[in-house]
């Protein structure tokens, strides 16, 4: 088990993102972070790394600046900035809480795959230290209300520390698209499914080369109610536990059988 609970008033709390660091969900992230602690500290990447999933920059050397007292910046991935900040800016004093986001979109479903937000808190739980990864729903074509973030965030860290979870696990949590008024409560659910559409966009450019564009479009009819999905599209806040074990245990015995 990580050192659960946390006393909130005495917490490092390291801040990243998959956005990158000018991402007003950065912003929303750092008030909450300072509304739980007085020791906050941003290390997130210096352009966008949106769908970078847990890659891990291995083939280059690694840019770290230093923008001001306690905030940083990484010319990689938002791996790159959980490993540099836990191991080398904040090696003398390791964070005890680490906070990803607030991605701008949801990371719901198959999204936990590919999200660089979710990824940030899979390596911080892979350097023993808790993470929780928020994201913000909105709907296409309007303008992102941040207020759900905002306004209950906050309250979910608090909530969520309160209790131990094993060392393999980190949080996820979504809010709706919604103001933070119209938010129905809070639910722990699994991760929903949902079918990723075939929409390959296909275009020729300028110098009349042909090229594809992968589009988001993505089916929601058809999902459980005790999911992820089924919650933020209906106005709530999910929490879901991600178990960093990919190990399917009960197919172990029947592959045994097959090797014998």
């Amino acid at each position: 088990m990580f050192d659960l609970p946390l006393d909130l008033s005495r917490t490092r709390i390291l801040v990243t993102n998959d956005d990158g660091i000018h991402a007003q969900g950065l912003k929303v992230l750092e008030a909450i972070a300072r509304e739980l602690s007085d020791d906050v500290w941003v290390v997130a990447p210096e352009m966008e790394q949106s769908a970078a999933s847990h890659s891990l920059t291995i083939n280059r050397p690694l840019r770290l600046r230093k923008l001001d007292e306690r905030r940083f910046t990484v010319d990689g991935t938002p791996t790159d900035c959980v490993l540099l900040a836990v191991n080398h800016v904040m090696r003398d004093a390791r964070p005890t809480l680490v906070l990803s986001g607030v991605n701008q979109g949801s990371n719901i479903g198959e999204d936990v795959t590919y999200s660089g937000t979710i990824a940030a808190a899979m390596e911080a739980t892979l350097l023993n230290v808790p993470a929780i990864a928020m994201s913000q729903h909105y709907e296409p074509g309007q303008p992102i209300d941040w207020s759900a973030a905002a306004a209950h965030g906050a309250d979910v860290v608090r909530k969520a520390v309160t209790v131990a979870w094993p060392k393999n696990v980190l949080l996820n949590v979504n809010f709706p698209a919604r103001p933070a008024a119209e938010v129905t409560g809070i639910q722990v659910v699994r991760h929903g499914k949902r079918k990723i559409g075939d929409e390959l966009l296909e275009r020729v450019d300028p110098r009349g080369k042909p090229y594809i564009w992968i589009g988001t479009l993505r089916g929601e009819a058809d999902v459980a109610d005790d999911t992820d999905i089924h919650v933020v599209f209906n106005g709530g806040i999910s929490v879901t536990p991600v178990y960093l074990d990919l190990t399917h245990t009960p197919t172990l015995q029947t592959l045994r059988q097959a090797f014998v």
